[in-house]
């Protein structure tokens, strides 16, 4: 075993472990030191595997449980912050996240009719249209923009939620708690906070 390459040690040890037809599979960090085909192919034995056992993905790279895993539990400090889906944590967040508009007509009026609006925080212009966040994240500022747009009469031609993905998901919840439990400025004592995930 010991001339295996990294990825062939990884199949002995799933090889090793599903000897006995176990009902659950822990798999700690499972693809870490392996090549990007390894990977890919361990991804897909993974999803094999969860046909017919529940496996145990622990992972600290978020895109990979996203691709692999049909539930996703985010840990932060030992406690469990949000758990669902994939899709589930995503419509979650993006029921209150950053918005895109598109408009057919003057951009620079829209933005600032949109930036007047209180229940935005920012408004940027992008590549693709104007990347709106709202002052609060369990705000959803669409219906307030298009009302104002078409009372400002700006043509209004996309108006959507920016798709987020679970690195973005686990940022956020982890901002959130960093800014409940930020220290003073004077306190020099103050350890900064660590973050993982398991999914």
């Amino acid at each position: 075993i010991r001339t295996l390459s990294k990825g062939m040690k990884q199949r002995v040890g799933l090889a090793a472990a599903l000897v006995h037809n176990p009902e659950v599979l822990i798999l700690d960090e499972p693809t870490i030191g392996l090549d990007p085909l390894q990977v890919l192919e361990l991804r897909d034995l993974v999803r094999e595997l969860g046909r017919d056992h529940t496996v145990l993905f622990s992972t600290h790279i978020l895109s990979e449980a996203e691709q692999v895993c049909d539930k996703v539990v985010i840990v932060n400090q030992g406690e469990i912050k949000a758990q669902g889906s994939p899709t589930q944590l995503r419509a979650e967040l993006e029921r209150g996240g950053r918005v895109l508009v598109r408009v057919d007509s003057d951009v620079e009026m829209a933005l600032g009719i949109i930036r007047g609006l209180s229940g935005v925080a920012t408004a940027e212009p992008a590549v693709d249209g104007i990347i709106i966040t709202p002052v609060e994240s369990s705000y959803d500022p669409r219906p307030e923009i298009a009302r104002a747009l078409v009372q400002g009469g700006v043509r209004l031609t996309e108006l959507r939620p920016l798709a987020v993905n679970l690195e973005e998901i686990f940022l956020e919840l982890t901002r959130q708690e960093a800014q409940i439990v930020e220290p003073d400025a004077d306190d020099t004592e103050s350890a900064p906070l660590e973050s993982e995930q398991l999914s």
